[in-house]
């Protein structure tokens, strides 16, 4: 069988390893909530502080009027050899060893005041406090700030409801034993710490009653009522102690002569000196750590299940945030790799629409380029009057014979241009497409989110790279556009003039055509002549432009976004990979964190195997 030291000691360097790591709760029940803790309750004024100075054997807690314990003290006792030095440590000041017990109390009050300031303010953080002496027993204390009943002067008038709200997140744990502290010259039935108790727990399996003030009763009355259990009964002995006097105090009486003064008040007492046995301060700690002792081996199994369990959550949050990468460069280069890997599987779903996006070009195929080339102002430029205008620029002096062969080039290689700026515009709105796919890709790419020094690069990569496909596809679809205007389709005017003219009942006698070639009606069938021409054109230009956008920008991202960034990437010296793979600070933190954490629950595992079951 393990020993009480062993048992107890383990859980105490189990609950400041939780403490250290801040694993106080979230989800679920935390390791620290599964490990069994003393809770010390009681109103103001009940001997709480007294109670907890004999149980040390040193006086080194804050004293005063009021609420003088304004955060809670873990307080952990650790038996040491005889002969040792004694000393405390706290945990905010993990270095540092006060083996002056005057300096313990003033560090308690200025740490209070390092967290609710000077003011009567109380706060749910804890102080964590380490007491090595050969004069204690292994215990873990919590010392929780008086229950009190009216707010004085410098408090809000809820701190009588959070100091009971903060008690009661405490004691409403189950596995916290309560010491529920009740002054003896008091009515039990008005306790605020048994009241309490009672509510959350009603069996009274887990509350230690303590009588304290015995000596300052009324003459002529006592505590026996309380101390044998006949005023109220609990699962447990109540224990009796007899507080030192403000005198003793005041003369800083030793706590070692106290304890001896407290037992010869018992042994004398003609009232309990039946009950001299279990009474007392030094009784008091030795059933409470014996209590511990027997608890703590009641919940190895549910703590070592509870155990466990964290440890497969933790691994499996590892496994999601990435665990941390290799040291030399060709592991780091594999892991650059398969990154850019994992994004680009992703861009490429955006395209072929695994995920939404890529719908988005054929958008501006479909709705974005048909409605430019709808707005584009051939009304305007193949207008009677821009037509008479443009013909008989082109024919110079002389006018032209038969057909104005100068003029419709010049009318259809002006109307062409119109072109080029829906072809430009098409390449521009895929362009942007393609970078926002780009953008969302990289923020849903789930391995790239530890490293956002190389995400940050690959967006920077891939956007160059988009920049030179925008910049080739710009100067294909202007070809596209040239070429249309660089060489006539004569095939279209030849049938113009095959086709025969339906004569009109008036044209029997009219003049022959070129007669009215300066008439309006010539110049609006030049302008209709052409407008059919530059329709047919369109209707080209409508199938040709998305191909060589496709080809030229949305082809090439699938097929080499990411090349010329692998090329460079491949040159880079170790150092740069490693800058590469410089990961977000809070992740880098939040694995450092779970690391701990699961260092922690795997030593507590071994620990516990190794001294439990002995």
């Amino acid at each position: 069988m393990a020993t009480m030291k062993s048992l107890i000691g383990l859980i105490n360097k189990i609950q400041r390893a939780c403490t250290v790591l801040g694993d106080h709760g979230g989800e679920g029940m935390s390791l620290w909530e599964a490990l069994p803790t003393v809770a010390v309750v009681g109103g103001q004024s009940s001997g709480k502080s007294s109670v907890l100075e004999s149980v040390v054997g040193r006086d080194f807690l804050p004293r005063g009027s009021g609420i003088v314990t304004r955060r809670p003290l873990v307080l952990q006792l650790h038996k040491t050899d005889e002969g040792t030095t004694e000393y405390a440590e706290f945990l905010h000041a993990p270095r540092k060893k006060f083996t002056d017990f005057a300096a313990v109390r003033k560090e308690i009050e200025d740490e209070t005041d390092r967290i609710t300031g000077k003011s009567k303010q109380i706060s749910n953080k804890p102080i964590q406090l380490s007491i090595y002496s050969p004069n204690v027993v292994n215990l873990t204390l919590i010392d929780l700030p008086g229950l009190t009943k009216v707010a004085v002067e410098g408090q809000p008038d809820s701190i009588v409801q959070d100091i009971e709200n903060m008690v009661r997140s405490y004691v409403e744990k189950p596995n916290c034993i309560i010491l529920a502290i009740s002054p003896a010259n008091q009515d039990i039935a008005t306790s605020d710490a048994i009241k309490l108790a009672r509510e959350v727990d009603p069996t009274g399996e887990r509350t230690f009653g303590v009588a304290t003030k015995l000596d300052i009763m009324d003459k002529g009355t006592d505590c026996l009522d309380v101390l044998e259990g006949r005023s109220y009964r609990l699962q447990h002995p109540w224990v009796g102690i007899v507080n030192r006097s403000q005198a003793d105090i005041n003369k800083r009486v030793d706590m070692i002569a106290a304890r001896r003064k407290e037992r010869e008040y018992f042994e004398t007492s003609p009232e309990y000196g039946h009950l001299a046995s279990r009474m007392g301060s030094e009784y008091l700690a030795k059933l409470l750590s014996q209590h511990l002792e027997t608890v703590i081996r009641q919940k190895i199994p549910s703590i070592v299940a509870l155990i466990n369990k964290s440890i497969d959550e933790i691994n499996a949050e590892l496994d999601r945030i990435g665990r941390p990468i290799a040291v030399d460069s060709g592991a780091q280069l594999y892991t650059i790799l398969e990154l850019c890997r994992a994004f680009d599987r992703v861009f490429k779903e955006h395209l072929d629409g695994g995920r939404p996006g890529g719908d988005r070009i054929y958008g501006v195929f479909d709705h974005q380029l048909p409605a430019a080339l709808k707005k584009l102002p051939f009304d305007r430029h193949l207008s009677t009057r821009n037509v008479q205008k443009v013909v008989s620029e082109a024919d110079g002096y002389q006018p032209h014979l038969i057909a104005p062969e100068q003029g419709y080039r010049r009318l259809i290689v002006g109307s062409i241009s119109y072109f080029k700026g829906p072809a430009e515009a098409t390449v521009d709105a895929v362009h942007f497409v393609l970078k926002e796919l780009v953008r969302k890709s990289i923020s849903e790419t789930e391995e790239l989110k530890r490293f956002p020094t190389l995400a940050s690069d690959i967006a920077a990569a891939a956007n160059e790279a988009l920049e030179r496909f925008r910049d080739e596809s710009r100067k294909t679809v202007l070809r596209l556009v040239d070429m249309e205007s660089s060489y006539l389709t004569v095939e279209f005017f030849r049938k113009l003039h095959l086709e025969p003219e339906k004569e009109k009942p008036n044209q029997r006698n009219a003049p022959p055509p070129n007669a009215d070639i300066h008439s309006d009606n010539h110049f609006r069938k030049i302008g209709s002549n052409v407008s059919a021409y530059i329709n047919m054109v369109c209707d080209t230009l409508r199938i040709s432009l998305p191909k060589a956008v496709v080809y030229c920008q949305v082809r090439e991202a699938k097929r080499s976004l990411l090349n010329f960034f692998y090329a460079q990437v491949g040159r880079k010296e170790k150092e740069k990979l490693g800058a590469m793979l410089d990961e977000d600070p809070q992740l880098m933190e939040r694995r450092g964190t779970l690391a701990k954490r699961l260092e922690l629950y795997k030593q507590a595992r071994d620990d516990i195997d190794a001294v439990a079951w002995k």
